[in-house]
C-alpha cells in the first residue's frame, strides 16, 4: 500500500491531491471514449477534430476571459452580444468601406476595448454590479448589430476567413502529412520535455526536494508525448488541403499568455486576491479599481476576437451570431473548476471544461441529437456535475473543483499578500 501511494505521489507530482486535478481531464477522455465507441470512430478522425476545433474554439477563447472576470467575482452576460456587435462592425467596415482586412482586425479589437473600458467604467468606479452593467450591454449590443445589420447577413472577404476558417500552409517535401503540423507538434513535444526537467530542477534547488525518480518522470512524459503524436497526425494527415486550423493556433498562444499572466505576474495573482477577499487586497495596496477595470476590459476584447473568429468561419456577419455564447464560456468555466464566489479557477481548467462541452455537443450531434435535446442534456450535465463535485466537497470526498483549484489556494491568495505588502 505503502508503495502505491509513493507511485501516485511520484507520477501526478504531488500526492492525492494532486493526482485529483486530473480528474476533469478523465471525465473528458471518458466523454470521448464513449462518442467514439457510439459513432464507429468518427469522433477522433482527421475531419472532425478540425471541424471541432474550429466550431468551437471562440467558446474557449472566452472562457479564458471568463475566466479572468468570475475569478475577481463578477460575471459578464454581454459577450454574445459584443461578439456579434464587433463582427458586424468588422465585415461592415470591410465590406462597405473597403477597410483593408488586417486593419478591419485591428479596428474589431479597439471596438471591443472601447466596449469593455465602458462597460469597467460602470463596474469599477461608478459601483454598478457587473450583472446589471452586462445585461444591459447584452441588450444594447444585441439591438446595435441588428440596426447596423439591418438584420441581413454581411459576407466578409477570403483573407479574413483564414483566422476562422485556414489551416496552416503546407511547405517542404511531400510527407504525406502537413509538414507545418509536423513541426508544431514536434515543438510541443520539446516544450513538454523541457518543462518537466526544469520543474525537477526548480524542485531539487529551490524546494529543497527530491524530484520524482527518473522513471516515474519518464513515465509521465511518455504518456503525454504519446497523446500529442496521437493528435498532431491525425490533424497533420486529413485531406489535402487541411491541417491545425489557425483558429487553434490563436487559442492556444492565448492560453500559454494568459495561463503565465495569471500564475506568474503581479497583476495575475492580484486578480485572485481580488476575488478571494477584495477589502482585504485593497487594504494591502491593491488597485481594486484598476483590476475590476481590466478584467472587464479584456473580457470584452476577447469577446471582439471570438466573434471575428466565427464571423470569419461563417463567412458573414449575421444576426443571430453570438446567441447564448455567454452560457457556454460561463459553463465552461464552473466545469474547468472555478469557484462561485470568485477567487479561485485556472485558464487551464477552462480550457478543459470548454472541450467537455465542445465534445458533448459535437457527438451528440453525430449520433443525430435534436438541437433541443442536446441543449437540456448540455443543462443537465451542468447541473449533476457541479452539484456531485459541490456534494462530495462538502463531504470530503473527491471533488473536482475542489481538486483543479486546490493549486491556487496557496499561491494566488498567500503570494499577492507577500508581493503587495514588499510594495506599499
Amino acid at each position: 500500500m505503502s508503495y502505491l501511494k509513493d507511485l501516485q505521489h511520484n507520477l501526478f507530482g504531488g500526492g492525492t491531491s494532486n493526482a485529483r486535478q486530473f480528474g476533469m481531464i478523465f471525465t473528458l477522455v471518458a466523454i470521448i471514449l464513449f462518442f467514439q465507441i457510439r459513432t464507429d470512430g468518427l469522433t477522433l478522425t482527421s475531419g472532425n477534430l478540425m471541424a471541432l476545433t474550429q466550431q468551437y474554439a471562440y467558446i474557449s477563447i472566452l472562457s479564458i476571459g471568463m475566466l479572468m472576470v468570475i475569478v475577481a467575482g463578477h460575471i459578464d452576460l454581454s459577450v454574445g452580444s459584443v461578439a456579434a456587435f464587433t463582427g458586424i462592425v468588422v465585415a461592415k467596415a470591410i465590406t462597405e468601406h473597403d477597410v483593408p482586412w488586417p486593419l478591419g482586425i485591428l479596428l474589431g479589437l479597439a471596438v471591443g476595448a472601447l466596449i469593455g473600458a465602458w462597460q469597467g467604467f460602470f463596474v469599477a468606479y461608478i459601483g454598478v454590479p457587473a450583472f446589471i452593467v452586462t445585461l444591459a450591454g447584452m441588450l444594447l449590443f444585441r439591438g446595435g448589430n441588428q440596426l447596423i445589420g439591418n438584420a441581413a447577413t454581411v459576407p466578409v472577404p477570403d483573407g479574413f476567413r483564414d483566422i476562422g476558417a485556414g489551416y496552416l500552409p503546407e511547405f517542404g517535401p511531400d510527407t504525406g502529412y502537413n509538414n507545418a503540423t509536423l513541426i508544431l507538434g514536434l515543438l510541443i513535444c520539446v516544450a513538454v520535455i523541457v518543462r518537466e526537467l526544469r520543474a525537477r530542477q526548480v524542485r531539487r534547488e529551490m524546494e529543497g526536494a527530491e524530484p520524482a525518480p527518473l522513471w516515474i518522470a519518464g513515465v509521465r512524459v511518455a504518456v503525454m508525448l504519446t497523446l500529442i503524436v496521437f493528435v498532431t497526425l491525425r490533424f497533420a494527415g486529413g485531406r489535402v488541403g487541411t491541417s491545425f486550423p489557425i483558429s487553434g493556433i490563436i487559442l492556444m498562444v492565448l492560453a500559454v499568455v494568459y495561463s503565465f499572466y495569471t500564475r506568474n505576474t503581479a497583476g495575475g495573482r492580484y486578480i485572485y486576491a481580488v476575488g478571494g477577499n477584495a477589502r482585504a487586497a485593497e487594504l494591502s495596496g491593491v488597485k481594486l479599481r484598476r483590476v475590476n477595470f481590466f478584467v472587464m476590459m479584456n473580457m470584452s476584447v476577447l469577446a471582439a476576437l471570438a466573434g471575428m473568429i466565427f464571423v470569419a468561419r461563417s463567412a458573414a456577419s449575421g444576426p443571430q451570431d453570438g446567441l447564448s455564447w455567454e452560457l457556454d464560456a460561463i459553463a465552461a468555466v464552473f466545469i474547468g473548476g472555478a469557484a462561485v464566489s470568485g477567487g479561485l479557477g485556472t485558464i487551464s481548467g477552462s480550457i478543459v471544461g470548454g472541450l467537455v462541452m465542445a465534445v458533448l455537443s459535437n457527438g451528440l450531434q453525430l449520433i443525430g441529437t435534436g438541437t433541443d435535446m442536446t441543449q437540456i442534456i448540455k443543462g443537465l450535465f451542468l447541473l449533476a456535475a457541479v452539484s456531485l463535485d459541490v456534494y462530495n466537497k462538502n463531504q470530503g470526498r473527491f471533488s473536482v473543483i475542489g481538486s483543479l483549484s486546490r493549486p491556487f489556494r496557496s499561491a494566488p491568495t498567500e503570494a499577492p499578500r507577500e508581493k503587495v505588502t514588499t510594495a506599499s
